[in-house]
């Protein structure tokens, strides 16, 4: 059997446990690293990277991501500096115009808008003013809503309206995008360059939430040659029962290689922020009269009870997507009725009592904290009466709470040094930090990136990643902690003791 030998690393002390001083060498066989000491033995199997003084630590995950969304936009219009839908619609018409004379595309995408913070709501009928015939589809920046004109509202089988479509008439046609807009070919293509440069941050594994047939087609993906990392693949209510007559449980083993897994069910309990229907005790703040004055939540609660009953019978964790204080109360509500185990997601505004009753439960927050730097203005805007309760990281750590870092990408880029930053320094321009109360420390923001695991040492996943530089030197918190953390310098990433990207 072959095994990796990495010479001379130092080990970066992670959740707590100490790391021996100076450098060691260490060896990873069958996955699992199976020694660890100062000067090892080489043997004929073993392939040696020099780590040359490096610092090791676990490989690192994001727990929540979209990959193919992330995969497609990079040949979206990014709308994400839009501040209304006049100027949106400015730049589609440039985009529109750009195409003219060419080969135009089937669908003319965009991704990023916010609409929580525009003076007046878009239409359909100003796309259509400057799109005509062409299809076009701009995918607000939480993906919770599409804003359609005409042409593409017919070609996705969706009724005319004046507004945008969202929630749950919005997800499963979101889901479809990639059937009239991508080549299998150009799919993989896009696949490999994220894989790619998610590994070459450091990442050895994510949680896909993307709204397809994640098992399958992730397993697909790796024997075919683009299994780099880990893949935990989330089923949604509509592949439920498929799933369980597969006899599919979470941790199950889905490919050859050993690198996806049967990860939870996902269950989008609420809406948002930006799309303003996330579920909260108390009204959205501002001048619109809303539907729904509260947000709404997307299944009620006897019905998210009998989802979670459902997995739990079955070996499948759950992951519910609860952002509003409403919702993430009715979440754990659920997890304490039915016993099941797995996170909130998001848990971005929390009652203070239900922050301990998730530590009380064992419910994870898995948290994409590079959302409150797009997220303090609107909130601002929208909850200005609660907002000191918006991504209360430390107060969730204080109360037990196992913290779970992600991105969310495409709503924030796939970069765990980024989602780190914002946790440990909570602003993004020259204002002070927001809600500074909740800042958390370099070491608890790392501990929480690297899918619950500690400082290397024989039996540690052959998951590794070697740094250019200490990330537990200088400041804890603050703007040069930050700074430190969205510039390291990746050298080596290890999947499973393969070194599947290095740089020296």
């Amino acid at each position: 059997m072959s095994s990796l030998l990495i010479r001379k690393a130092r080990l970066v002390p992670v959740g707590g446990v100490p790391a021996p001083a100076g450098t060691v060498d260490l060896r990873v066989t069958g996955g699992r690293v199976t020694e660890l000491a100062p000067n090892l033995p080489a043997d004929a199997a073993d392939d040696v990277l020099d780590a040359d003084g490096r610092w090791l630590i676990p490989g690192l995950w994001d727990q929540h991501v979209h990959l193919g969304q992330w995969a497609a936009n990079s040949t979206r219009l990014d709308l994400s500096s839009t501040t209304s839908p006049d100027e949106a619609v400015r730049l589609v018409a440039a985009e529109v115009g750009a195409r003219s004379g060419g080969s135009r595309d089937t669908v003319l995408q965009g991704f990023g808008h916010r609409t929580a913070g525009w003076e007046r709501q878009p239409t359909v009928a100003e796309l259509d003013a400057v799109s005509g015939d062409l299809p076009v589809v701009l995918i607000s920046g939480d993906a919770h809503h599409g804003w359609l004109n005409s042409a593409a509202l017919r070609l996705l089988g969706l009724p005319s309206r004046e507004g945008v479509v969202e929630e749950n008439e919005w997800f499963p046609v979101f889901a479809r995008l990639d059937e009239v807009t991508q080549t299998p070919e150009g799919k993989r293509t896009a696949y490999a360059k994220v894989l790619d440069a998610a590994v070459r941050r450091g990442v050895v594994g994510v949680r896909e939430m993307e709204w397809a047939d994640n098992a399958t087609e992730w397993a697909q993906r790796s024997d075919s040659g683009l299994g780099v990392l880990r893949v935990r693949t989330a089923t949604y209510a509509v592949g439920l029962a498929a799933t369980i007559a597969a006899g599919r449980r979470s941790g199950d083993v889905l490919d050859e290689a050993g690198l996806v897994t049967m990860g939870p069910l996902k269950i989008i309990s609420d809406g948002s922020l930006n799309t303003r229907t996330a579920f909260c005790h108390d009204p959205y703040v501002g001048p619109d009269v809303l539907e729904h004055p509260h947000g709404r939540p997307n299944n009620s609660p006897e019905e998210l009870a009998e989802l979670l009953a459902e997995a739990t019978a079955h070996g499948l964790d759950v992951a519910v997507h609860a952002i509003g204080d409403a919702a993430v109360g009715v979440a754990l509500d659920s997890f304490e009725r039915t016993g099941a185990r797995g996170s909130i997601e998001h848990a971005q505004l929390v009652a203070t009592e239900d922050v301990a009753r998730m530590g009380r439960l064992g419910v994870v927050a898995s948290v994409q904290p590079a959302h409150l730097l797009d997220d303090r203005d609107v909130t601002l805007q929208c909850w200005p009466d609660r907002a000191d309760r918006c991504f209360p990281l430390r107060s969730m750590l204080d109360a037990g709470v196992r913290l779970a870092l992600g991105s969310d990408a495409p709503v924030a880029p796939l970069d765990p040094w980024e989602a780190m930053a914002a946790a440990v320094h909570r602003t993004a321009d020259e204002r002070g930090e927001w809600n500074a109360a909740e800042t958390i420390t370099v070491e608890q923001a790392l501990a929480g990136s690297v899918d619950g695991a500690t400082t290397v040492a024989v039996g540690s996943t052959g998951d590794l990643v070697l740094l250019d530089a200490d990330p537990l030197r200088g400041p804890r918190t603050g703007p040069v902690a930050a700074a430190r953390l969205r510039g390291m310098a990746v050298g080596a990433t290890v999947v499973a003791g393969v070194a599947t990207r290095r740089t020296f």
